[in-house]
């Protein structure tokens, strides 16, 4: 069984924590502060753990943030090329840093171009992705510049900080209202990471435009327009890869920009091989589509499981099916099983749900089947 993700803060790495902090500030309390972010650890988890060793740090570490902010930076490890956890005698990497970074978060706001000195240094060996949001938030004008003097650093860990550090929705992190509400600073940066020869840094620029499309949908698909214009299989797989919800939603600007036009078929069916289908069973269709088009056709085909809540009413789920190309009027046919298995993320209700095909944004065929199984509610 894997160790749980929250052991990546336990006992080890906060002793070695705690030596290093001792070996650049001799009256450092190594045992108080030991004490403090070790206690009761094993009843937190991984975030509760990162905040108890920054209130730690908080309480041991001197007041004057210059002379703490010092002692951080003379422990960190050399400049690293992956994403270890390890600490070690050449000093501290990995998620250690997460705390430390916290740290500078809540105790740095009013010493700005210190605090960016250590979270550059920090995301060298690991991430600032978490605490640059505290000066994105209070300071946004003074942070993005920072950011933009960053955009050609030859460390691949500061140009994805860029990126990644600005997500409006970051996963586990703050949200940044000001960019929710308005992204097109972030779209300046993102404009100049785009091309980055690093899929680390372009991966992340495609995150943060997949978080844009959720609340600015036509935005990003004119972004996405533009961008696929000459641009190459890198600048590509970017684009779909930061479209994949728009594409899943079936916005007609983006299936455009890929070469999705509106299908032309006829004589479709969607056939269930079962209107029945047991908890923990499969669903099992087939699609029978035929072209009505004298050229050939580009086609990205999903379908939608709506299903049954609670209140009687259906919730969508869009899941991705196959990419094809259809000859001029030629038929495809094609089956697939949709498994019904219990998930932690999902509370499924017996009753009539529906599985709905769609082809390059349109909708095709819908056909209905009932799903038993649930044990009765005591």
């Amino acid at each position: 069984m894997p160790e749980p993700f929250k052991n990546l803060f336990n006992q080890h790495v906060i002793n070695n924590m705690a030596e290093h902090f001792q070996r650049h500030w001799k009256e450092f309390d190594k045992a108080g502060f030991i004490a403090a972010a070790c206690d009761q650890l094993e009843t937190l988890e991984l975030k509760a753990r990162s905040q108890q060793i920054t209130e730690a740090m908080s309480q041991y570490l001197p007041s004057d943030f210059e002379k703490a902010g010092s002692i951080l930076l003379a422990s960190l490890a050399p400049e690293i090329d992956d994403s270890s956890s390890k600490i070690n005698g050449s000093g501290i990497s990995g998620w250690a840093i997460m705390p430390m970074g916290d740290y500078v978060g809540y105790h740095g706001l009013d010493h700005h171009d210190f605090s960016m000195t250590l979270l550059k240094a920090m995301t060298s060996r690991f991430t600032s992705e978490f605490s640059i949001r505290f000066f994105l938030l209070s300071a946004p004008e003074k942070t993005l510049a920072s950011l933009k003097a960053w955009l050609l650093d030859d460390n691949r860990h500061v140009r994805r900080l860029i990126s990644e550090g600005t997500r409006p929705r970051l996963p586990w992190a703050m949200q940044l209202p000001t960019f929710i509400n308005d992204p097109s600073p972030v779209i300046e940066l993102l404009e100049e990471l785009k091309d980055d020869p690093e899929e680390y840094v372009r991966r992340s620029v495609a995150n943060n435009l997949n978080d844009i499309a959720k609340d600015h949908p036509d935005l990003v698909a004119d972004i996405a327009e533009r961008w696929i214009q000459d641009a190459d299989a890198n600048r590509t797989k970017l684009i779909r890869h930061a479209c994949r919800t728009l594409l899943k939603q079936g916005n007609n600007k983006v299936l455009t920009a890929f070469g999705y036009g509106k299908p032309q078929l006829e004589n479709n069916a969607l056939t269930l091989h079962s209107e029945q289908v047991v908890l923990n069973g499969n669903l099992e269709f087939t699609l029978d589509i035929e072209s009505a088009s004298d050229h050939e056709q580009t086609l990205m085909i999903d379908y939608i499981v709506h299903h049954q809540k609670k209140n009687g009413t259906t919730s969508p789920k869009v899941f991705k099916w196959k990419k094809a190309t259809l000859a001029a009027r030629s038929r495809l046919s094609m089956s697939k099983k949709h498994p019904f298995k219990i998930i932690t993320t999902r509370v499924y209700y017996d009753g009539w749900h529906e599985v709905e095909i769609i082809i390059n944004g349109q909708f095709i065929a819908k056909e209905s089947f009932q799903l038993s199984g649930n044990p009765p509610l005591i």
